[in-house]
């Protein structure tokens, strides 16, 4: 028998492979192969997997290749979760707590689920991973029903992309933040979610018996650890993990105090307005709405949007509040980059190393920051976005400005209906 699709482990014989071929054509037969093997391979295992694709799936490129499966959890319920989920295509699959499994978004297509991540010096693992996501909780532990689908689900994966355990993460493990007005330097610790999945115990009932045992960007010297407790958890011993899990478990884990900051507990959605900051005497604050955050009491406590409710815009863009902010606390030390782009309430766009001191010093409220990505310029006629940057100009990281002063993402738009003059950005 000859293998006419190795990726998606499916074989033929050779004489059907020619007639299918001459009929539909090589590439046609490809893809009707692979998703025949997986569903074939799913039914034989017992794995329920139902199609629930997201609209945006057929609008999404192929990943160049699989390096890493990253698990994810909701912290949220599954319906509102399902639904922001499938409607912005931040998975491949979804499992629910009754074990039962949604395909998301086709396994070789990128879905937008570890958004600003990097591992041992490659970043953007979006274009290299297949992204599962499980309802629950980062501290909270799995239905019986869910350790069966989700073993099953990445032992398949496992075998069909050859992953080794070590490359089987978390997104806590995997995310990052840009600097901000707490952290001066790029660091870990952005996200605590499918932190459990780290857990010796639990990544066991998984059927994985080998772990990453260190940050290979922190030892290197590529980001800082701005969450240790995280840290001890994701890497620390059995002991450490036990310790420091327990402190993500406490009563008073979303109220602010002398050592717990905003940042702390909201992360990068510190200043969204679906964050609520209930002060001691009762007020409330929406996050967009707090002018000096030094003025935000202990005691204050941190509602978080979740599910539904939260938006599926992408993550990269930083807003300066009502109050505006500065350069260097939306974007830290890397807020006069050339890398780092303003866009401001007026249309005016600009590089950080184009900015004035003054202007670096106090931006206007509704002034919007990406950190990290490449100033592309214009489409034009004889400039199309392939020439521009290659392959990710249709990933959902990447930005265009229409000329009307509309921003959309690189999987909702057709490179032939780019109008003239149109801005782009890329990750770096």
């Amino acid at each position: 028998m000859m293998a006419v699709a190795n990726r998606c482990g499916s074989v033929t014989r050779d004489g059907q492979n020619a007639f299918i071929c001459r009929a539909m054509g090589r590439k046609a037969v490809l893809v009707a192969w692979c998703v025949l093997a997986l569903v074939l391979a799913e039914s034989a295992l017992g794995l329920e997997v139902s199609n629930y694709h997201s609209p945006r799936n057929r609008h999404r490129p192929i990943r160049p290749f699989t390096r890493y499966i990253v698990l994810h959890t909701t912290e949220g319920p599954k319906p509102g979760s399902l639904a922001k989920i499938r409607r912005n295509g931040e998975a491949h699959y979804f499992v629910d707590t009754r074990g039962k499994v949604f395909r998301i978004i086709d396994k070789g297509r990128i879905a937008t689920h570890a958004g600003r991540s990097m591992w041992d010096g490659r970043t953007n693992l979006d274009n290299y991973s297949v992204g599962i996501e499980v309802v629950g909780y980062h501290n909270r532990d799995l239905t019986r029903a869910q350790y069966g689908a989700v073993k099953e689900l990445v032992g398949q994966l496992q075998r069909l992309y050859k992953i080794p355990d070590e490359r089987v993460l978390c997104h806590a493990m995997v995310a990052y933040g840009v600097p901000n007005r707490w952290h001066r330097h790029s660091h870990r610790g952005r996200k605590r979610c499918g932190m459990l999945f780290a857990r010796r115990p639990v990544r066991l009932k998984l059927g994985l018996t080998r772990q990453p045992t260190f940050d290979p960007d922190v030892k290197r010297g590529r980001l800082v650890v701005a969450d240790p407790y995280l840290a001890k958890v994701l890497y620390g011993t059995a002991r450490d993990q036990n310790t420091a899990s327990a402190r993500f478990s406490v009563a008073d884990a979303s109220v602010i105090s002398a050592t717990r900051s905003a940042w702390d507990i909201a992360r990068e959605r510190y200043n969204s307005p679906s964050t609520t900051y209930i002060l001691p005497n009762g007020t409330k604050r929406t996050g967009d709405s707090v002018k000096d955050w030094r003025k935000i009491p202990a005691g204050t406590r941190v509602n978080i949007a979740t599910g539904d409710a939260v938006s599926g815009a992408f993550e990269g863009f930083h807003t300066a509040g009502k109050g505006g902010a500065s350069a260097r606390d939306l974007a830290g030390d890397e807020g006069g980059a050339s890398s780092t782009i303003y866009f401001f309430p007026s249309g005016m766009i600009r590089r950080g190393d184009e900015l004035t001191a003054g202007v670096r010093g106090r931006l206007p409220a509704g002034t919007r920051v990406l950190v990290g990505y490449v100033y592309g310029g214009y489409v034009t006629a004889k400039r199309s976005a392939y020439t521009i940057c290659g392959k990710s100009w249709n990933y959902p990281s990447t930005y265009y400005r229409f000329p009307d002063g509309t921003i959309k993402v690189g999987d909702s738009i057709e490179q032939n209906a780019i109008p003239k003059n149109t801005l782009l950005f890329f990750r770096q």
